[in-house]
């Protein structure tokens, strides 16, 4: 009955519900048995006008039931209009032919409610009232208060029921929606665990990878080039270590694949200097401003993921909480050291407040346990300097392992006693 473009609740609240359709139901019972009310005692009284109370019922009947049936009516305003109009001729018909028309006005309210505008609905309800109340008038010989008073009643009833069940179901949809969206942000919050666990544990195989296999198999090859230089020439077993050598080396190139393949997502199309002026260019809220000093120089994984998950961490809690308009980014590489800075113009806070083991700093949420455990894991050195209203800077200082330092001196010396023809043994760590 009700028509989406004409009512006044928005579209998810107009979907027809088991409730609905019951009130639906109701509505059409109520109004086709008060029209066998006024038709059957029209008939049971000799009425003088019982052929034009029944033809006005039967008249009434059918623009209703083709109004129902009608699927304009529910989708166009100016139909449904037009429907009640046409609804209203009829009852007219039917008030003029007999008083007990006037009970037909009830259900009319109701329809009236639902297919126009609130504001025109009312009016079309104090229409109405005024109409069965002039039926009733004109009917009987003695006025009385209960003929103002029950269609006035009525149709006042009719307002509080229609509103408060807008009330209602509208409340019950937001409701709805509230818990479909609850849903949907727990399902994004797995999905983002989900995809965190995945990511810290590429990090962790990686970094054991890293830290176990690929030095043990740098350490053999080490020990087996010590060998071959230990032996005479002609040795029986220099075929054999050279052998192993290979077999070192390969695998250790294989485990080095892995470790780049354990590379988190942002590492793997570019250098950490790119990673880090994407992840400040897409930084919502304040300016942040990258900058670059030194000879870049490629750097351990392990290196580079911590770098640029401190990064990533410092960065979330300058959103959240610093109330920064401004931060900036400094990767510095130095020959036997790389260190990265984070500073903002935020408030601040007093680092000596944050308790050992806790998760937050200041107001909450900075991290620092989890900032100073990766730096310390690689040997560096974390540090914070902040005071309430001068903001915050994070630096972060890792040393660099012998193979990506700068050389103090050529090793070229070494290459001679490689009978095989590899690179000098320091390379391959």
């Amino acid at each position: 009955m009700t028509s989406p473009a004409a009512s006044p609740l928005p579209p998810a609240t107009r979907a027809l519900t088991p409730v609905s359709k019951v009130l639906r139901l109701c509505l059409h019972a109520l109004l086709f048995g008060l029209l066998a009310l006024a038709a059957g005692r029209a008939v049971a009284d000799s009425a003088p006008r019982a052929g034009w109370v029944i033809a006005a019922c039967a008249v009434l009947a059918a623009v209703y039931v083709g109004g129902v049936r009608a699927p304009a009516v529910h989708s166009s305003p100016r139909a449904g209009a037009l429907w009640l109009t046409g609804l209203g001729a009829a009852w007219a018909a039917l008030l003029v032919a007999s008083s007990d028309g006037l009970w037909i006005a009830f259900p009319l309210y109701f329809l009236e409610l639902h297919l126009l505008r609130l504001r025109w609905g009312v009016a079309a309800v104090a229409v109405t009232a005024c109409a069965a109340i002039g039926g009733y008038v004109a009917h009987s010989d003695a006025v009385t208060p209960g003929a103002f008073l029950g269609p006035l009643l009525g149709g006042a009833v009719a307002v509080a029921t229609v509103l408060g069940y807008q009330a209602l179901y509208g409340e019950s949809e937001r409701r709805r929606e509230l818990i479909e969206e609850l849903i949907t942000t727990r399902a994004e919050l797995a999905a983002a665990e989900r995809s965190a666990g995945i990511l810290a544990e590429r990090e962790r195989l990686a970094r054991e990878i890293h830290d176990t296999l690929a030095q043990g198999l740098s350490s053999i090859q080490l020990l087996l080039r010590a060998a071959e230089r230990a032996l005479p020439q002609g040795a029986p077993a220099l075929e054999h270590i050279g052998r192993a050598r290979e077999a070192a080396q390969d695998n250790l190139a294989e485990a080095r694949r892995f470790v780049r393949a354990l590379t988190p997502p942002d590492l793997e199309h570019g250098s950490l200097a790119a990673a880090l002026e994407r992840l400040c260019a897409g930084v919502p809220g304040p300016r942040v401003h990258f900058s670059l000093s030194g000879s870049p120089r490629v750097l351990p994984t392990p290196y580079e993921v911590a770098l640029l998950r401190i990064a990533q961490s410092a960065l979330a809690n300058v959103v959240r909480h610093a109330r920064a308009g401004r931060a900036e980014i400094t990767l510095t590489f130095m020959d036997a050291s790389v260190t990265l800075d984070i500073v903002d113009d935020g408030h601040g806070f007093d680092p000596a407040s944050v308790a050992p083991g806790s998760s937050g700093a200041g107001d909450g949420g900075f991290g620092l346990p989890a900032m100073r455990s990766r730096a310390e894991t690689l040997g560096g050195l974390f540090t914070v300097e902040s005071d309430p209203g001068q903001g915050t800077a994070v630096a972060v200082t890792l040393p660099l392992p012998l193979e990506h330092a700068e050389p103090l001196q050529p090793l070229q010396p070494l290459q001679p006693l490689d009978r095989a023809g590899h690179p000098d043994a320091v390379e391959a760590l």
